[in-house]
């Protein structure tokens, strides 16, 4: 019997509603007890980026300069280019847009 097997048991004991239930208390309390997995949870979410500067220190459970110290010891760069670059990339996709719609098109 392994333990995820014996996972169904809680539920059928209705201590969760399911499984999902089960594993989010159980990464909770994992993440409460084990301070450095939040760490590394909060930067791979930043890497992908999943979450913002101050998501990420919100979930590492620091303030946002103890968040960027800890990004720069991974080797991350904030990033601020990819930001400008998408923003760019949604003005031409607007501006395309706009340019395809006629003046007035009830005329």
């Amino acid at each position: 019997m392994t333990v995820l097997s014996e996972l169904d048991i809680l539920i059928e004991e209705g201590l969760y509603k399911d499984k999902e239930a089960l594993l989010q208390d159980a990464m909770r309390s994992l993440l409460r007890s084990k301070p450095e997995l939040r760490s590394r949870l909060a930067v791979g979410l930043y890497k992908r980026e999943k979450v913002s500067l101050a998501r990420g220190a919100e979930i590492a459970g620091v303030d946002t300069e103890s968040f960027k110290e800890l990004l720069r010891e991974a080797g991350i760069e904030r990033g601020l280019a990819s930001v400008g670059d998408n923003i760019e990339s949604q003005v031409e996709k607007l501006i395309r847009i706009r340019c395809s719609i006629p003046e007035n098109p009830w005329e």
